[in-house]
């Protein structure tokens, strides 16, 4: 008989070596949870278990909340809302200092409401914003890192695929979920134009003024928005409304998306074709992770580790929010290491019990994972968003890329400790849900 004990560190070792070896961490946590599972219990339950997962996970309803917003994101993309954001935000804000660079983020955040994705909308609006930027002698530096921290928004602000694996993880409402991340949201494109501001009056040289847009040209950019608004408004509002679930949302969204870009010309059979493609791209290495986490969650049981890490943290003599200290600094190591995907699936069914027996609240509890996570996707030396824009914009270094995004991780760090002391930032608007 195995030391179960034993054998769970050595799962945890495992998997870290996979990953470490490039092991795609679907397949990695696979591995670990049918190898662990087979020598605690048998080969054949272990076999039983990755027979039938595939088929629960793409056979759940609530799961399709997940290539359904996917769907919608890339049909948005294609059908180019994300330059008609960053025109709106360039002919209102461009005449300021670092005026470019807060149209960067205020387009980040429209795009993210329409999107879910943090890479997808880092990738985007390095391709539409940076450009702009260039030509008007920002910083590359500081450009970038505008780009990097803009795209964390895109997990924060609804829809999320983060916060739609958090809820199916720990059974919460994913609607509220997606309403909790409202206002955190907004409080991070604050945050990001206030220190935009400060970087400007520190360094005037790299964010030149750009030249002042007239009114008609104001309320013509206002115009070319009108369908990010009403996708947007119509999914959330439906969500709070309790008019719609979160999954229902998710397939009027994608189907607003399509309507809206055909009706418009912006999307023809090529553009479809293509977001297609996208999705099921996007959407199927999700499932793998899904899957692996799925296998992985049967080992974690037969172990009993979340019980035991539980057990042991909350003994710990250093109060609750001591023990929240801890968990949020093991999400910023982990984050600057991990992918965010793999870091929710590994980490959520271990660390959830701990803080629903502290007394913290789910919901609450959510946004914290999901801040903190996104913090990882901009952190050296494996921030993802700091990747992506580095092999888009080849000639700026990975180096230059981290130094620009600092003072954003800064002013992300004081939002986090906000949230944490403010906990109706995220519970407001959740708890007048219908």
């Amino acid at each position: 008989m195995f030391d179960q004990d034993v054998i769970a560190i050595g799962g945890f070792v495992v998997l870290f070596v996979l990953m470490v070896l490039r092991v795609p961490v679907g397949i990695a946590m696979g591995i670990v949870g049918v190898g662990g599972f087979g020598i605690l219990a048998a080969l054949k339950p272990a076999m039983n278990l990755l027979a039938q997962s595939p088929i629960r996970v793409a056979t759940d309803y609530d799961l399709a909340v997940i290539p359904m917003f996917i769907l919608m994101g890339c049909f948005a993309s294609h059908a180019g809302m994300s330059r008609e954001l960053f025109r709106a935000g360039e002919a209102w804000l461009g005449h300021r200092r670092g005026g470019l660079a807060m149209a960067t983020v205020t387009a980040c955040a429209g795009f993210a409401a329409i999107n879910g994705s943090s890479v997808a909308t880092a990738a985007t609006m390095t391709n539409v914003a940076l450009p702009e930027m260039r030509r008007a002698g920002y910083n590359p530096g500081f450009s970038t890192g505008v780009i990097a921290a803009g795209g964390t928004l895109g997990i924060m602000i609804p829809p999320s695929v983060i916060f739609a694996l958090y809820g199916l993880l720990t059974e919460q409402d994913i609607g509220k979920l997606f309403i909790s991340g409202i206002l955190p949201g907004l409080l991070g494109v604050l945050c990001y134009m206030v220190t935009i501001q400060l970087v400007g009056l520190w360094r005037p040289g790299w964010l030149p003024r750009g030249k002042k847009a007239d009114w008609r040209e104001r309320l013509d950019s206002l115009r070319d928005i009108w369908a990010t608004a009403l996708l947007f408004i119509g999914i959330v509002g439906g969500m709070y409304g309790g008019i719609f679930t979160a999954t229902e949302a998710a397939g009027c969204g994608a189907c607003g998306a399509l309507i809206i870009g055909v009706l418009r010309g912006r999307l023809r059979w090529p553009e479809i074709k293509a977001s297609l493609i996208e999705a099921v791209r996007t959407g199927g290495s999700i499932f793998t992770i899904v899957v692996g986490a799925f296998l992985f969650g049967y080992f974690l049981v037969i172990t009993q580790t979340p019980q035991k890490v539980s057990g042991f943290l909350t003994e710990l003599p250093v109060g609750p929010y001591g023990v929240l200290t801890l968990i949020l600094v093991m999400y910023l190591v982990l984050g600057a290491l991990m992918d965010e995907l793999a870091i929710i699936l590994v980490t959520v069914p271990i660390v959830y019990p701990v803080m629903m027996q502290l007394g913290f609240d789910p919901i609450w509890f959510g946004v914290i994972i999901v801040m903190v996570t996104t913090l990882g996707m901009v952190m050296p030396p494996v921030g993802i968003n700091v990747f992506v824009i580095n092999s888009i914009a080849r000639d700026v270094s990975l180096g230059t890329i981290y130094k620009g995004v600092m003072p954003f991780i800064l002013i992300d760090l004081v939002r986090l400790a906000l949230i944490v002391i403010f906990p109706a930032i995220a519970l407001y608007l959740p708890s007048h849900m219908n």
